[in-house]
């Protein structure tokens, strides 16, 4: 892809590894409302940017068909549930912000997922492009599935306070 696209791809790529790194510190800061919503945007900024160029990638890309399916409607969901996580935090609810926010970044996780998937196939010499095709769904399809189905769960985390630090004796 990056003799295909070379801009375009590595902008998807450096976009959605940022997102990545971000991520963890965006859901650790949720409590803290400013550094919280100034990371989300920053985070939001490169997830338009990810999602944005994973569609021509996806098109574009030499893979088998399933696979470039795969990562294209990946890359339409990613962009939907971030879009209602935002419009759910503007009208106010928290709650949906943060369900959706979590299945946007189960559908984030799916990048090293494929990764897995994909590195375990050659490792253990099984059809290549049978398991890239399917890795392409199911990398980020089963992360997704947990995190909605597990969502009531998710709620006492997303919105339970960490304990204070405890104080030193003496």
């Amino acid at each position: 892809m990056d003799r295909r696209l070379p801009v375009v791809f590595r902008i998807h790529m450096l976009s959605s590894a940022i997102v990545l790194g971000l991520l963890p510190v965006a859901l650790s800061l949720r409590f803290r409302r400013l550094l919280h919503r100034r990371i989300g945007w920053l985070l939001g900024a490169f997830v338009v940017a990810g999602g944005l160029t994973a569609l021509p990638v996806a098109i574009f890309s030499y893979s088998w068909w399933p696979a470039r399916a795969g990562f294209f409607v990946q890359g339409v969901v990613w962009l939907w549930l971030f879009y209602a996580a935002v419009a759910a935090i503007r009208r106010g609810d928290r709650a949906r912000h943060a369900h959706l926010m979590l299945a946007m970044a189960a559908v984030t996780t799916g990048a090293v997922w494929f990764r897995v998937l994909t590195g375990s196939a050659i490792l253990f010499d099984l059809p290549f492009e049978l398991i890239y095709s399917a890795s392409a769904w199911i990398a980020w399809l089963v992360p997704l599935v947990l995190v909605l189905r597990n969502a009531e769960r998710l709620d006492a985390w997303a919105f339970r306070r960490p304990l204070a630090s405890p104080q030193p004796i003496g």
